[in-house]
């Protein structure tokens, strides 16, 4: 499974930008439609691009590119230092 989800649907424009985003970034999204579920389509309703990263939703709707790459940094450390979905252990 993709460590990267980006819920989307046919003909969202903003679902397009996000996917395009994510790749510049270095990330390889799974794309999830979700009006293939009933219980996604109740959850995100008009709401979409949502994008999680590492089993955490990050964005909904437009993404911020700067933050984004931020996370992508972060991400990218945690994994050098051995953190686990991109982050220090807080404890």
């Amino acid at each position: 499974m993709s460590d990267v989800l980006l819920y989307t649907r046919a003909g969202c424009h903003l679902c397009d930008d996000a996917q395009q985003l994510l790749i510049e970034h270095g990330l390889r999204p799974t794309l999830v439609d979700i009006d293939t579920s009933p219980e996604l389509a109740a959850r995100y309703g008009l709401i979409v691009p949502v994008v999680v990263i590492d089993g955490r939703e990050r964005f909904r709707g437009r993404i911020e590119p700067r933050l984004l790459a931020r996370l992508v940094r972060g991400r990218r450390l945690g994994r050098w230092f051995g953190w686990t979905g991109g982050q220090a252990d807080e404890s």
